[in-house]
């Protein structure tokens, strides 16, 4: 039962976020979206019907106050989706790549997931099954990189696909650390979404990129952590 599950989303102003929170909402649960854009995030909340709060995965203040008023008004929190991410645009290439966009990229994917998962861990643990889903890509599989197809016809890029392989990495490490206090941990690819994240180039939904989040969020029995999934099922690494 989804039921009374206080689920946080990051990133839901807008894109695949704000239909994850949108089909979390109408399955029952109780649905809080953080963004870092005030009014974006409160317009978002309004036409869900969810809760918000303020929370910039860069910013650890914000972060810390986010878990500190999840904590007051639900005292728990049943799933966290760690959403929020950005691509840093085109114009990658290892070799050309200032390394500045490469650490602004890696702050929001990579380093802000490690910082809102921590803060929330409390939260978590107070769960009776918690779960926490990372939204990662295609393009951060080392084995799909490497295949003939979408992902070896992309342009090299040294920040975003680095950022998400790191993500799944953590995912990993996550699994193992959290795995005896029952904490499900997975990654899932929504596959290519037209949202703004790519100028709404992509052939699939954000709706139907939200689905396979969704269903991780939502898990009923411990029968899998540590995985990468899109909606056809596991995915290599």
């Amino acid at each position: 039962m989804t039921e009374n599950k206080i689920v946080l989303v990051t990133g839901a102003n807008k894109g695949i976020g704000y239909e994850i929170a949108a089909q979390l909402k109408t399955l029952g649960a109780t649905v809080i979206i953080g963004a870092r854009d005030d009014r974006r995030r409160e317009e978002a909340a309004k036409a869900l019907g969810v809760e918000s709060v303020a929370l910039d995965v860069t910013d650890a203040t914000t972060v810390e106050k986010a878990a500190a008023w999840i904590d007051e008004h639900f005292g728990r929190l049943d799933a966290l989706v760690n959403n929020a991410g950005i691509t840093g645009g085109w114009g990658q290439e290892p070799s050309k790549v200032a390394p500045e966009l490469i650490r602004k990229v890696f702050d929001t994917n990579s380093f802000g997931v490690i910082t809102v998962t921590n803060a929330m861990l409390p939260l978590l643990r107070k769960s009776a099954a918690a779960r926490i889903v990372n939204m990662s890509s295609g393009v951060g599989s080392l084995a799909q990189q490497q295949n003939d197809g979408i992902y070896t016809g992309l342009p090299p890029a040294a920040a975003y696909p680095v950022s998400k392989t790191a993500l799944n990495s953590l995912t990993v490490q996550y699994t193992k650390d959290l795995s005896k206090a029952g904490i499900l941990v997975n990654a899932v690819c929504p596959g290519f979404c037209a949202t703004d994240l790519n100028d709404h180039q992509g052939h699939r939904t954000a709706a139907q990129g939200a689905a396979i989040a969704v269903k991780l969020a939502t898990l009923e029995a411990d029968v899998s952590t540590g995985g990468y999934f899109n909606d056809e099922g596991p995915l290599p690494w």
